[in-house]
Parts: C-alpha cells; sequence; structure tokens
C-alpha cells in the first residue's frame, strides 16, 4: 500500500444481543478485562495500515461510545461514532457515508474480538490484486441442505465450502457503489447478511476468499462467550511463554 492511501475499518458495534439472553449489548460485555468491543478496536488501532475507525453503535449510544472507547481507553484512530440502522446493511451503509476520501475500507463486526495482524495482513496482500475479499475458512463439518419438511434435500460438497467471517474488505469506490445502487432500488429481494452479497448481487463482483482463523470467531450465544475467554486465556498463555523464553524466566533479557 501506497503512503498516500488512506484505509479506513468500519467497526461494528449496534447488534441487539438478543440470542445473549442479557439486557447487556454483547460488544459491551466483559471478556477478560475489556469489553468485548475493545479488542477488535485495539487491534486495529495497533494496525499500521489502518489510518481511520468508524464505530457504528446502537441509536442512543453515540456519547457512551465515545466516553468509553474514545476518552477512556484512548483509540485516537477514531475519527466518527455513528449511529447505525435497523438492519446490519443499514448500518454498514452509515458507516460508508461517515468516510471521506477514502482507498480501502475494512468491515468488521466488533463481536468478532479475536481479528489479528497476521489476519489483516493476508487481508491487504489480497486488496493489492482485488478490489474485494472476505474472510473465512473451510468448513470442518459435513453439511447438509434440508428441505421444508426437514428432510435432507442433498449433501453439499464440504470442500467447496467456507464459514464467512470478517473483516470483509472492499475497494471503497466499489463498495459505496454497491450500497448506494442496493439502497436506490429500495428492499432487497434477498436478505443481505453480509457485504460480500452486496458486491456479488449488486455488481457482480468477484469476491477473494481469504483465510481467516478458526478462532476468529463471532460471540453470539452465551455458548460463544464461554468460549472467547478460554481462547483468550489461551492467548494469554502463549504470549506469556513467548515472552518468558525472550527474556528469561526472571523477567531479564536474555543474550
Amino acid at each position: 500500500m501506497g503512503k498516500d492511501m488512506k484505509n479506513v475499518a468500519i467497526v461494528l458495534a449496534g447488534g441487539s444481543g438478543s440470542r445473549m439472553k442479557c439486557n447487556i449489548r454483547k460488544q459491551y460485555l466483559l471478556l477478560g478485562d475489556y469489553p468485548v468491543l475493545w479488542y477488535s478496536l485495539h487491534a486495529f488501532q495497533n494496525y499500521p495500515l489502518i489510518d481511520e475507525i468508524v464505530l457504528v453503535c446502537g441509536a442512543g449510544e453515540v456519547e457512551q461510545c465515545r466516553d468509553q472507547f474514545v476518552e477512556q481507553y484512548g483509540f485516537s484512530k477514531i475519527k466518527t461514532v455513528t449511529e447505525g440502522g435497523r438492519e446490519r446493511y443499514h448500518s454498514v451503509y452509515e458507516g460508508l457515508k461517515a468516510i471521506e476520501n477514502c482507498d480501502y475500507v475494512l468491515i468488521h463486526d466488533g463481536a468478532r474480538p479475536f481479528i489479528d495482524e497476521e489476519i489483516l495482513n493476508r487481508v491487504f496482500d489480497a486488496l493489492l490484486e482485488l478490489p474485494a475479499c472476505a474472510v473465512g475458512m473451510p468448513v470442518k463439518d459435513t453439511i447438509k441442505m434440508s428441505d421444508s419438511g426437514g428432510f435432507v434435500e442433498r449433501t453439499l460438497p464440504r470442500e467447496k465450502l467456507w464459514m464467512i467471517q470478517t473483516p470483509q474488505s472492499f475497494s471503497y469506490a466499489v463498495i459505496r457503489q454497491a450500497y448506494d445502487e442496493l439502497f436506490r432500488r429500495g428492499t432487497p429481494e434477498v436478505s443481505v447478511t453480509d457485504d460480500a452479497m452486496v458486491a456479488e448481487y449488486v455488481l457482480n463482483c468477484p469476491v477473494k476468499l481469504v483465510e481467516g482463523s478458526y478462532g476468529n470467531i463471532k460471540i453470539t450465544t452465551p455458548e460463544d462467550l464461554y468460549l472467547a475467554e478460554s481462547l483468550l486465556a489461551s492467548y494469554k498463555s502463549k504470549n506469556l511463554r513467548a515472552y518468558m523464553d525472550h527474556t528469561g524466566k526472571n523477567g531479564m533479557r536474555t543474550v
């Protein structure tokens, strides 16, 4: 990426979290020492190719997010906090409209706390070649399609199936054109569940699949939060071991 390029991360934090079965939105629940949302913001804040962050929050939460994530945690790359809309794709469009003079945009779910530098490196490598890419992983399980009665209609070829994650990343001009056209047409004829669908559905744009991580989970249910806590403990343990190997057991750097 050239020095004059401007890259923006849109982080979506407006989900209701109804499947979490609690009265706190999932992105604000504590995971370790920080809210779930903190982790993805921290990753983008520290990644050198991201210049700005647009945080899209729920209705009435703009000041709360500014106070907590800009003031309290000092995420200086958050230049805009804006309210989202009724559906996910409405919220993404609000984020896109809040951006000025952007070359590439990464759209990420704030409920995915384990985005890391390796994934972001692969995303930007892909963007050097293509204007649209989506992070994901090949499925591990056999996937069957059911009919309306709940019986197996057919078994899908596992070797061609991916679980799609975020960030989903695009040339800003391409994804903005796709969303502008989507909203110009009115209510979509299909259920829009991710941004790659918009590029595919509206522009027939090829979307490159980029390897993410099986640990890049989305926290949706209480079980996901338990898994996230286990993953976080594992990552902390690995980081501590790496630190000890590098510095010596007493914390003094070895030579």
